[in-house]
């Protein structure tokens, strides 16, 4: 018996091998040699005080993080030079295998660190007139005689309007297409480019300079016509599209990064529909996560590398990086199995619940026993009893308040986070509720931060507003937002909250305002 699970153990292990794949911009590592190309705050033994003590520092946190990722192929972002790299793999004997490119004249480059052999690597070169970035690096890797590709990029920063990023996506893209259609390829690193970038940039005039073309999104196709490439649909398109793995994790839980203290995903792993076909490299579904250990995060903030802020910025020898890894699992295997086919992705939604758990919907489905709790101009909040509410932000004026309808739903869309129906038809007017305002929610008995609670009605919550935020009896407070600052409770007032719209903005929680009625002053 004991033999024959042995066999059977080692015929598993044959078929079928797990790589854990991940990507982290490790903030700036520089050596102590003085180059032209080096930041000023890494000018070695200079009043910034980089010097031997804080980079032994520097390289410590960066082994600890590597070591307790311990991925078998990791892409790294921001190392100055070759010379690092082979450091790292010297302290880091897992790694037998390393790449590294970057520019002659560029401050860091980019590399792996890999337990898999590489087989070859060369750059992507990505080239302007007025500024030096970095290449993307290709590695091929090889192992049981499957070969896949990872290209490891490293985009500018915000700093550069969108059409630089468009540039990279493009010749990343020209790359790609040249590859056949079941190739295993991933596509990750610090693209500097969220998720949906495609919303969050449309508002900045200094990055917006493409019509609203975004690189990640639009150039990569990781959505089309504006909506997200799922699992579902991936498998039916006759171009190139790509997934984007934050779509695995649940709003609140996708960044790598804050910027004031609002979610940011610059690190991304974008994959092509060659790694669903469970042929040679593939993707494990719902594999892909953040590594955020507690000692990543200081004061609630990721815990960057630390500098004064200080005329000429010091270095105080604390700290990691500005970004936390990510990282996913892959499957070796040898079969033809579909795990996409086999899969049902079929639309069994009958809960305003369910449609949290969608980025899209791909036909429509039909909800009963919604009752509309809130109603302001063309906008309305329906809750189901029981169930969640959710927000119709436009078109919903034929809907009355206090009614049960039964509606189609024909998309829904994130909004910075929060869940919004975005086109829906009504089927049927049923009756009034029978006291709607019974689905409010009592602001002093639920936790008012947790996302559970997004888009519902909240009633019975007081509080003194100061600089636009709600300060509870607790101390804690909550941003007060209103498209229509005027309408928005003086600074110094105490208020009630008697019907007001709890939302999520960035990965933080805040309570919307729509009119005046929604709180009333307490004298």
């Amino acid at each position: 018996m004991y033999k024959i699970l042995l066999i059977l153990i080692f015929s598993i292990f044959l078929n079928a091998q797990n790589l854990k794949i991940a990507s982290y911009n490790v903030e700036n590592f520089f050596d102590l040699n003085k180059d032209k190309s080096d930041y000023k705050e890494y000018i070695p033994n200079s009043s910034t005080l980089w010097n031997q003590r804080n980079f032994n520092i520097k390289l410590n946190n960066i082994l600890k993080v590597l070591n307790d990722l311990d991925a078998d192929i990791i892409a790294l972002q921001e190392i100055e030079n070759e010379s690092l790299m082979k450091l790292l793999k010297k302290n880091l004997p897992q790694y037998s295998y390393y790449s590294f490119t970057k520019y002659q004249n560029s401050s860091v480059g980019l590399g792996f660190l890999s337990k898999i052999p590489i087989k070859s690597s060369s750059s992507l070169n990505v080239k302007f007139s007025n500024a030096i970035y970095r290449p993307i690096l290709e590695s091929t890797f090889q192992i049981d005689n499957i070969e896949f590709k990872i290209f490891n990029n490293h985009w500018p920063s915000k700093r550069a309007s969108e059409n630089y990023r468009i540039k990279y996506a493009k010749t990343l893209y020209d790359r790609v297409k040249t590859l056949p259609n079941d190739y295993d390829y991933i596509i990750l690193g610090d693209l500097n480019s969220n998720y949906n970038e495609f919303e969050t940039f449309k508002g900045d005039k200094k990055l917006n300079q493409t019509a609203g073309l975004t690189g990640i999104n639009h150039i990569l196709k990781t959505t089309v016509d504006d909506k997200y490439v799922v699992l579902a649909d991936i498998l039916n398109y006759n171009f190139k599209v790509h997934y984007n793995l934050w779509l695995d994790l649940k709003t609140p839980l996708r960044f790598s990064t804050k910027f004031r203290n609002q979610n940011n995903t610059p690190d991304n792993i974008i994959i092509p529909p060659a790694l669903f076909d469970n042929k040679n490299l593939s993707y494990i579904l719902n594999s892909f996560e953040v590594f955020k250990p507690n000692y990543l995060f200081f004061d609630n903030k990721v815990y960057r590398w630390q500098m004064s802020n200080e005329k000429i910025s010091k270095h105080k020898g604390a700290g990691f990086s500005d970004h936390l890894p990510v990282f996913a699992y892959f499957s070796i295997k040898k079969d033809d199995t579909n795990p996409i086919s086999k899969k049902d992705f079929k639309h069994n939604i009958n809960l305003i619940s369910d449609l949290y758990k969608k980025e899209k919907l791909l036909f429509p489905i039909t909800l009963e026993d919604v009752t509309v709790i809130y109603k302001y101009e063309d906008k309305a909040i329906v809750k189901q009893d029981n169930n969640r509410a959710i927000y119709i932000f436009k078109d919903a004026k034929n809907l009355k308040i206090g009614f049960n309808y039964d509606i189609q739903v024909n998309q829904v869309y994130d909004f910075y986070g929060l869940k919004e129906i975005k086109d829906f038809n009504i089927l049927k007017e049923k009756n009034e509720h029978e006291d709607y305002k019974k689905l409010f929610l009592d602001g002093f008995k639920i936790d008012i931060f947790d996302f559970k609670y997004e888009n519902e009605i909240i009633t019975n919550l007081v509080g003194t507003v100061n600089n636009s935020r709600l300060i509870l009896p607790n101390n804690k407070s909550i941003k007060l937002f209103a498209k229509d600052k005027t309408i928005l409770p003086k600074n110094g007032a105490k208020i009630e909250l008697k019907e007001a719209h709890l939302a999520s903005f960035k990965g933080n929680m805040q309570i919307i305002i729509h009119k005046t009625s929604d709180y009333k002053e307490i004298k």
